[in-house]
């Protein structure tokens, strides 16, 4: 077997049939194997935007741990 300049090589992977067509996209009753249904791509979308809030409330929570914490100081430091 030889291989001509045009074969794949190490760096190149070969080529790959289509992947097989899923006929019930949009109904919610694939079976996985596709890019995905209409839901399972709304499903995702919406868990990326739920930990996207997740991430700014643990943030804003974090922010007022330390501004408490500040505002303890002060008070320790400034009183009598």
């Amino acid at each position: 077997m030889t291989t001509g300049p045009d074969d794949p090589g190490p760096d190149q992977p070969a080529a790959h049939p289509a992947p097989p067509t899923d006929t019930s996209a949009g109904t919610g009753t694939g079976t996985g194997t596709g890019t995905g249904t209409d839901a399972d791509v709304r499903r995702r979308a919406e868990e990326k935007r739920t930990e996207r809030y997740v991430w700014w409330y643990l943030a804003y929570f974090l922010f007022g741990i330390h501004l408490v914490a500040f505002v303890m100081i002060y008070a320790v430091r400034h009183g009598k």
